[in-house]
């Protein structure tokens, strides 16, 4: 386990993560700092608790956002479109064609 301090809106925390997270704790902990430092700007100081509260509830509605995007994109049919499956149906039906004239064309000879 490896100590770290974590800087937000000036203030120092120390945490604990596992080894080697220090880097991705670091990222999060500026992705913090900066929504609080949104927050703070557009109201002001209104204390550290509830400016903290605030801000954690702005990142949770991003992540539920987010998810939801994520579910709408894992509920859109996979495949290929009907225009893309018709060329592709007709350029099979092509090859097939000229497989078939060769073919006819070896048995000829």
């Amino acid at each position: 386990m490896s100590q770290l301090t974590i800087t937000i809106n000036g203030r120092p925390y120390q945490v604990a993560c596992d080894d080697g997270q220090e880097e991705h704790l670091r990222q999060l902990a500026g992705y913090i700092d900066k929504r609080v430092g949104e927050l703070s700007a557009a109201m002001g100081q209104i204390g550290d608790a509830r400016l903290l509260v605030m801000t954690s509830l702005l990142i949770a509605d991003e992540l539920a956002d987010a998810y939801a995007a994520l579910d709408e994109e894992r509920k859109k049919p996979r495949g290929i479109a009907p225009e893309t499956e018709a060329a592709l149906a007709q350029g099979i039906e092509a090859l097939a064609a000229r497989i078939e004239n060769i073919a006819a064309r070896l048995e000829a000879a």
